[in-house]
């Protein structure tokens, strides 16, 4: 007994020094992340120059831009990822409004992840017809939300604007101004401007188009790590977060699933934990549906943090990462808000579930034309137009 006693005590401090060891290591991972960032918007400034604009002349129809968010999104599966990289390409001098129909793009590609974990349950026929709802409903909202907003914003260009607001408390002009206190652009700069060096000894095209790739690659290397170590060390809290609010009113669902999503920082992850729950029928759809709101939300947060560090055009980035945040916000308090929409996209979901569950093929159809094929049909013919 004697010996029981002593290893157990061990065995917990070990525990708790991997936990410590694993929570520096998501810190230094964030940093990483945030230097990335500042280091793609480095290299874009460094090899276009002043000349962003025609290189981004194919994005120049909005609708292309969405698509490119749309199947960015879907192939690398991260909308954390691809926004934080269009932060750094505005930060290099992209033009806002170009890039916002992208990170509109991101919203949608991003919840390609679900929809494929529900394929998961295709063997049990009643279990992938409820799965399959769950993982869509949020691509009906984030499609619907496309189609309200996307043509509000060629037209006044209001988040755009409401961005760029936001961004001026950052870095406008008088005591409003926050610019000062960015301690974090401060930590940043020894590792970004070390990049920056080695970059000019390349020459301006060389090198800028080393750094950006050196940039994506990095974010790649952070995003997933973090998403890893914080699977380990929150999943666990992530679920029991979920399993106490889901159920409990629309604000309850709303709020935990952005909380859950900044504590995993995967939206994809967050959406793809309600599942088997759904699969299970242990919620019901439309319990879910608020939870799936708040993920959107919630992975905002690292383009927001990504942009207080950057280099170059600071001003826009931030102001490209606000506009994701304002966009989804408005987008819950819009759709969800008003009754008319509010069922829309559950009972979409419901409808395809159905069919899904009766033919198996539509599913697969559905992805990838979703996804894949009406996007490359939409860029080909705006590239015509």
């Amino acid at each position: 007994m004697e010996n029981v006693e002593t290893v157990l005590p061990n065995r917990s401090e070990s525990e708790n020094s991997n936990n410590y060891i694993q929570w520096i290591t998501v810190a230094l991972l964030i940093y990483l992340l945030i230097c990335a960032v500042g280091i793609i918007g480095s290299g874009f400034k460094m090899s276009v120059g002043g000349h962003a604009t025609e290189l981004f002349a194919f994005a120049s129809n909005p609708f292309a831009g969405l698509v490119v968010g749309i199947v960015a999104t879907a192939l690398i599966q991260s909308s954390s990822t691809v926004t934080s990289i269009i932060v750094g390409l505005v930060a290099g001098g992209l033009p806002v409004e170009l890039a916002v129909p992208m990170v509109m793009g991101a919203n949608v590609g991003t919840s390609i992840t679900n929809t494929i974990v529900s394929l998961g349950h295709v063997r049990a026929k009643e279990e992938f017809k409820r799965a399959f709802s769950a993982a869509t409903v949020h691509d009906f909202f984030n499609l619907l939300s496309v189609l309200i907003f996307l043509p509000l914003e060629i037209a006044f260009g209001f988040l755009e604007r409401m961005g760029g607001w936001l961004a001026s408390l950052f870095y406008g002009a008088g005591d409003t101004s926050i610019k000062g206190f960015n301690f974090v652009k401060a930590a940043t700069a020894p590792v970004v401007d070390s990049f920056k060096s080695v970059g000019n000894s390349l020459g301006e095209q060389v090198g800028g188009v080393s750094l950006i790739i050196v940039g994506i690659l990095l974010i790649f290397v952070a995003i997933t790590l973090v998403g890893k170590l914080l699977k380990k060390l929150m999943v666990g809290k992530a679920k029991g977060i979920m399993h106490t609010a889901i159920g409990r009113g629309p604000v309850s669902g709303i709020t935990s699933g952005t909380l859950v999503t900044i504590l995993v920082q995967s939206s994809s992850t967050t959406t793809s934990l309600m599942i088997p729950l759904a699969g299970s029928g242990a919620f019901k759809l439309k319990d879910i549906y608020p939870f799936t709101l708040g993920a959107n939300i919630g992975t905002c947060i690292t383009a927001v943090l990504a942009a207080t560090a950057v280099t170059g055009n600071a001003e826009a980035a931030l102001q490209i990462a606000f506009i994701h945040l304002v966009y989804n916000i408005l987008g819950v308090l819009v759709i969800y808000g008003i009754p008319a929409l509010r069922n829309l996209p559950v009972k979409a979901a419901e409808a395809l579930g159905a069919t899904a569950a009766e033919n198996k093929f539509a599913a697969l159809g559905y992805i990838l034309g979703v996804f894949f094929v009406i996007p490359a049909l939409c860029l080909t013919v705006s590239s015509i137009i």
